[in-house]
């Protein structure tokens, strides 16, 4: 069996010097990225088996690159973060991860978090390419660029997160609910005049005719599908 790769995304040359020794003794196959552009590039290129991230990256908020990179992968996640109080692990959490060690942590500990990681994983089998097509519709996920034709669309951050939810789930109905929740969060679960201005500023970028829409179908009471028959 070919090495497990292990993605590293932290600021911090003394802590990648260390995983870098410890992982690659064990077995693991590491690559390293230094900010979290960098990071969720090399996750995009080089699908890593389990990522470790750091939440203070000099760019972007490790809770950021969390919730882009959950816009088109499950890899596991494991937040390595000087930042040990409860909100910052619940916003982690929250945000998509699915561990949180403390620094400084133990070897030891972190191998079996690796491991958990890795189960996990195998169980759900599912990994992703990035690019999402559906006739002249494209989205790539990683690079958060999406295109109709030859023409590439603008999208504001809301705009594409409420696509990505769709696409991730294409051909299934979501409901009002679970729209909000998901793109908005949980304290706009009510909140319907939110989707439906969104939604209507989406059929707009996307659609031919956005009176009578090909991909972004309306469930009447329900909520909506991104249509793939």
């Amino acid at each position: 069996m070919s090495a497990l790769t292990l993605l590293v995304i932290d600021d911090e040359p003394q802590v990648r010097r260390f995983l870098r020794s410890s992982l690659a003794a064990t077995g693991y196959k590491l690559v390293e990225a230094a900010n979290g552009e960098a990071g969720l590039a090399e996750a995009a290129s080089r699908h890593p088996d389990v990522i470790l991230l750091d939440l203070g990256l000099p760019d972007i908020d490790g809770i950021e690159v969390t919730r882009r990179l959950r816009e088109w992968t499950q890899t596991p996640i494991i937040i390595l973060s000087a930042r040990g109080q409860d909100q910052d692990k619940i916003a982690a959490l929250d945000a998509g991860a699915d561990d949180y060690l403390t620094k400084p942590f133990s070897l030891p500990e972190l191998l079996a978090r690796i491991r958990v990681a890795e189960r996990h994983a195998e169980q759900r089998g599912d990994k992703k390419d990035p690019i999402f097509t559906l006739g002249d519709l494209r989205i790539d996920l990683a690079s958060r660029v999406v295109t109709v034709g030859s023409d590439e669309v603008r999208l504001t951050p809301i705009e594409f997160r409420l696509l990505t939810t769709l696409a991730r789930k294409a051909g299934r109905v979501l409901t009002h609910q679970q729209l909000l929740k998901e793109v908005w969060g949980p304290r706009y679960a009510t909140q319907k005049q939110y989707l439906h201005v969104y939604m209507g500023h989406l059929r707009n970028k996307l659609e031919r005719d956005p009176v009578r829409p090909r991909f972004l179908v309306t469930e009447p009471g329900v909520g909506y599908r991104l249509k793939v028959d």
